[in-house]
This record gives structure tokens, C-alpha cells and sequence, in this order.
């Protein structure tokens, strides 16, 4: 059946629409600005004359951020730690809101709200900082995996596991499966949306992740991207001159492309962009497990 529309509903729907289109370009210009800046004109972005449209395109500023030092190796670091740590983080969050959906659990509830405390209550900065320190992970690359389950992704998944039918493990464990087939075999493949959701959640975190690396890293060989591009950007105008000089003794004449001649604000929008562009390719072959996998895992339905 066809519905009428009246006067009120389409001024309604032209207002949802003029309004979401506007919200969407207000969240995008800021990445779109950031982009135009890093590959127009550096004299021009120094001089704040690229607003809407990039100027003098070249691509000479990533080129030369990723001749950075020690760039390679932090890159191999922040790479290894977002993809073991994603899957040890899922894999042991998935199994623990597996476990707490067992009614059989001793004390399954207390259990649980002891997750959920963790949510709004920690040891503090000192404490564990000597815990790190006493158990002899500081300085090492493990600070960068301990630490797998987090108690909000973990209710995210519970409560979706929670939503699967009963009937399901019980025809299992009828044919002799235990918990540990049924949850290989049945709950993580039927648990993939949520999932998909979660480790997005997990990687995210793992990338942009720089204070471990402050507080408990020393040794330069394990310093990640993020925190690498950190220092980067607390230094930007000495790193500026530094490539200009390694440009100029490579006898690249700034002279002879003076839109490439790197400035601090080239570097630092650069920077930027090197460490969000991966976050933004890997969210939209994910984009259709958010939806189906949040609600289900943020309603017990």
C-alpha cells in the first residue's frame, strides 16, 4: 500500500536529510582538510591559503616521512602487536563471556560483577606501573599483549551469546561435545558479527595506543608507530629542517621544487595522516557486522 505524505512529513524528511547530510560533511571535512594540506603547496598550507581545494599537488611530504628513522622497525612493532594482540584479546574475551553465560559457573554472578568493576575502578598509575615493573614485563614486548580481555567488550559478547538458543548447545552436548567443541565449533562461528565488532574495537585500540610505550618502553627497538610519530610531532619544526638537510646533502635542491620544501605544519599534518589512513581502510570491509553485532550484543533479545 502506497502511504500519503503529508505537508508535514516531507518537510520532516527534508529536514532529517538537510540536516545528517550536514553532520556528515562537518565529521569529514576535518580528515578532507587534513589530506588537501598534505599534498598541496607546503608555502601555501604554512601560509593558511588551502581551504577547500588542494594547490600545487605533489606527494613529496609522504615520501619523505617515510624515509624517517627507526620508521620501519615501529611500524613492524605497532603491525605485530595490533594483529596478535586483537586476536588474543577476541579469543580470550569471547571465552571468559562464554564461560560467564554457564549457569553451572561456582559464584557465576559475583564473577561477573568483578569484570564490571574493572569498568569504573582501577589500581591507579603507580601501582601498576610496579606491577609491570615486578612481574618483569616493562621494557619488553609483552607489556604491549598482557592485559587481553576488556570487560566492556566482554558484556558486548555475553550478552550475544546469550541471545543464541539454548536448543543449539543442547543437540551438541546430546552427541557427546564438550564446552570447549561447542565453543570452537558453534558459538564462535555463530558469534562472527560480534566478533567482527569487538576485534574492530580491539585493533583500533592497539594502533592508536602510545601510552604503554611512554610509560613502560625504553628501548627505542620497540617503540611503536604512534608513539614514534608522537616525538615526531612534539619536534616537528626540528624534523623539518633535519629532512630539508637530508633532501639537500641527497642533492635534491629544495630550490628547484620549493612546494615540497617541508614545513612543521606539512610535518605534523602528515604524520596525522600516516597513522589514521589504516584506521579508515580497515572500518569499511567491517561496516556491515557493526550494526547487526552491537544491537544483538547491547540487547538480551
Amino acid at each position: 500500500m502506497k502511504r500519503t505524505l503529508s505537508l508535514g512529513d516531507i518537510l520532516f524528511d527534508i529536514f532529517i536529510y538537510v540536516f545528517f547530510t550536514a553532520f556528515t560533511l562537518i565529521c569529514v571535512f576535518p580528515m578532507y582538510y587534513i589530506f588537501i594540506n598534505t599534498i598541496s603547496d607546503n608555502s601555501l598550507v604554512a601560509s593558511g591559503q588551502v581551504l577547500l581545494t588542494p594547490r600545487g599537488i605533489h606527494f613529496g611530504n609522504y615520501v619523505k616521512v617515510m624515509k624517517l628513522d627507526a620508521l620501519p622497525q615501529a611500524v613492524f612493532i605497532s603491525v605485530s602487536r595490533t594483529v596478535i594482540g586483537t586476536f588474543f584479546g577476541t579469543l580470550c574475551t569471547t571465552y571468559v563471556a562464554y564461560i560467564l553465560t554457564k549457569r553451572q559457573l561456582w559464584h557465576r554472578k559475583l564473577i561477573y560483577r568483578f569484570f564490571i568493576i574493572t569498568m569504573y575502578f582501577n589500581a591507579g598509575l603507580i601501582p601498576t606501573y610496579l606491577n609491570m615493573r615486578f612481574l618483569h614485563l616493562d621494557n619488553t614486548y609483552w607489556v604491549y599483549i598482557i592485559g587481553v580481555i576488556n570487560a566492556f567488550n566482554m558484556i558486548l559478547v555475553k550478552t550475544y551469546i546469550e541471545s543464541i538458543p539454548d536448543s543449539i548447545e543442547e543437540s551438541a552436548s546430546i552427541d557427546g561435545a564438550g564446552y570447549m567443541v561447542i565453543f570452537f565449533r558453534l558459538i564462535l562461528p555463530l558469534a562472527l558479527p560480534i566478533l567482527a565488532t569487538v576485534s574492530v574495537f580491539t585493533a583500533v585500540g592497539h594502533w592508536n595506543s602510545f601510552m604503554d610505550t611512554l610509560l613502560y618502553v625504553r628501548d627505542s627497538k620497540l617503540f611503536t608507530l604512534q608513539f614514534l610519530l608522537w616525538q615526531y610531532l612534539n619536534q616537528a619544526v626540528v624534523m623539518a629542517r633535519a629532512m630539508q638537510n637530508a633532501a639537500a646533502q641527497g642533492g635534491m635542491s629544495m630550490a628547484a621544487s620549493p612546494a615540497a620544501a617541508l614545513t612543521p605544519t606539512a610535518v605534523r599534518m602528515t604524520i596525522a595522516m600516516v597513522v589514521t589512513l589504516p584506521v579508515l581502510f580497515v572500518y569499511p570491509f567491517f561496516q556491515r557486522y557493526f550494526i547487526k553485532g552491537i544491537m544483538l550484543g547491547a540487547i538480551k533479545g
